[in-house]
C-alpha cells in the first residue's frame, strides 16, 4: 500500500529552510512531537537523532526537547517513559514538557471522580493496559478501584517523572510548549491551561508572539511551518510518523520515522 505521507516526508526531511529566527551559535536543538505510547517509534527516532548528531562539534550543546503527550492511545506508554528515563541520547540535555494527556492522567491518579471517564475515552485505557491493568467496560463504573490498581502498578520513578514536567522552554528566538499560547498575553503570563490545551485561538492567529512557537497537540498530516509557529504533531500513534524538528543557527530541518 502506498504511503500517503511519503511525498510530504521526502520534502520536509531533505529541505533545509533558512529563516531570520535562530538559536545561539554552538547549539543544536532536536524537538520531538507527540509520542502517544509509541515506544517503538521513539526508539527509531532516537537512532536517527544520534546518527544526525554524529557530525556535530564535540563542544556543541545538544538539547532534546520533548513536547509532551508521552502517554495514551498507543500501546506502550510505560515503555515510552522507561525510554525517556534511560537517558537515551548520551551527551544531550533533555527537556520534558507536560502535555494535556499527562495532565489528565495525573488528575485521574489523584482523584478518579475528576477526569476518569474523559481520560479513559481519550486513550487512557491503553496507558492502563501498558502498566498491566486491564480496563473493561465495567471499569467505567469502578473508577476508584482502577485508580488504586494503577497507583500500585506505576513505578515511583514514573510518578516523579510525571510530576516534574516543565510547561515551556526557550532557546534563542524559539519557545517550545505542548499546545500553544494565548495570543496577546505576555509569554511570562501564560496559563498552564493554555500551554497544554489551547487550540483554535492560537492556531488561527497570525500575530507576532515575540518568539516562534514550536508545538504539538493538534495532529497534522505533516509538519506545519508558519511565520509565528511550527507544529510537529503528526499523529504518530495512528500514522507511524513521529516527527523531530532540528534547529541550528537559522536553519530548520526535520527527521521523521516511517521512511
Amino acid at each position: 500500500m502506498r504511503d500517503p505521507f511519503a511525498t510530504v516526508k521526502d520534502l520536509v526531511q531533505r529541505r533545509r529552510r533558512a529563516t531570520s529566527a535562530g538559536i545561539p551559535e554552538g547549539q543544536r536543538v532536536y524537538a520531538i512531537g507527540d509520542i502517544h505510547g509509541r515506544a517503538d517509534l521513539l526508539h527509531a527516532l532516537h537512532a536517527q537523532i544520534a546518527a544526525d548528531a554524529a557530525d556535530a562539534d564535540a563542544n556543541m550543546l545538544m538539547t532534546a526537547v520533548y513536547l509532551g503527550d508521552y502517554v495514551d492511545r498507543g500501546p506502550d506508554s510505560k515503555g515510552v517513559i522507561d525510554a525517556l528515563l534511560a537517558s537515551p541520547l548520551p551527551g544531550f540535555e533533555a527537556v520534558h514538557l507536560k502535555g494535556n494527556h499527562e495532565d489528565l492522567m495525573l488528575e485521574f491518579l489523584a482523584d478518579p471522580a475528576a477526569q476518569g471517564q474523559l481520560w479513559l475515552f481519550n486513550g487512557g485505557d491503553a496507558t492502563a493496559r501498558s502498566y498491566g491493568v486491564a480496563v473493561t467496560d465495567e471499569a467505567l463504573d469502578r473508577m476508584q478501584r482502577l485508580r488504586e490498581e494503577l497507583n500500585a502498578r506505576i513505578p515511583p520513578a514514573h510518578f516523579e517523572f510525571l510530576s516534574r514536567l516543565s510547561l515551556a522552554h526557550e532557546v534563542g528566538d524559539y519557545l517550545f510548549v505542548h499546545a500553544g499560547i494565548r495570543p496577546g498575553v505576555a509569554l511570562d503570563r501564560q496559563s498552564e491551561q493554555d500551554l497544554i490545551w489551547i487550540r483554535d485561538e492560537f492556531l488561527r492567529s497570525a500575530a507576532d508572539h515575540g518568539k516562534v512557537v514550536v508545538h504539538g497537540h493538534t495532529p497534522m498530516h505533516a509538519p506545519e511551518v508558519r511565520a509565528n509557529r511550527i507544529s510537529i504533531d503528526t499523529a504518530a500513534y495512528a500514522t507511524d510518523v513521529l516527527t523531530c524538528l532540528v534547529l541550528e543557527g537559522t536553519e530548520r530541518r526535520f527527521l521523521m520515522t516511517g521512511e
